[in-house]
């Protein structure tokens, strides 16, 4: 479903002959089809809405990365394109949880799997990415469940 929000997207920035959008549509479509290609290598099925959730969320995070390096070496023009770029990705992806959401998801999860120490970290972080691929950010989640099992 998502790939298919993601090619009529495409089509209408064809259309629309939107140089910017069509670029950055057309980059995921390629990222789309280099993991399909992994997987039909692999002997798995083609991606799914969760996996291409991670890579949406993976190449925001490498426009981030490259649009800091822009800024600090003071190339603000390509540090916005970098910016845009993650604009359009970002509009395929669920909204992002707030701090303050996390840490009740956190809470919540520690309580449902009944974790006691740090021991428990992993399953907790494992029922944090089924449940919210794409809407949190769980390099943050990772710090909330530490100090909580502490």
């Amino acid at each position: 479903m998502l790939r298919q929000e993601i090619s009529q997207g495409l089509t209408a920035a064809l259309k629309a002959q939107d140089k910017r959008r069509t670029s950055t549509l057309r980059l995921i479509m390629a990222a789309i089809k280099d993991r399909d290609i992994a997987n039909r290598a692999a002997g798995k099925d083609a991606v799914g809405d969760e996996e291409l959730l991670g890579i949406l969320g993976k190449m925001v995070k490498q426009r981030e990365e490259s649009a800091r390096i822009y800024e600090e070496n003071n190339r603000l023009e390509l540090a916005e394109n970098e910016r845009e770029e993650i604009r359009i990705i970002s509009e395929f992806l669920p909204k992002q949880m707030s701090d303050d959401e996390v840490k009740a998801a956190c809470e919540q999860v520690i309580a449902e799997t009944d974790a006691q120490g740090l021991r428990d970290m992993g399953k907790c972080m494992a029922a944090l990415k089924e449940r919210y691929a794409g809407q949190m950010d769980f390099s943050k989640a990772n710090g909330v469940i530490k100090s909580l099992l502490q």
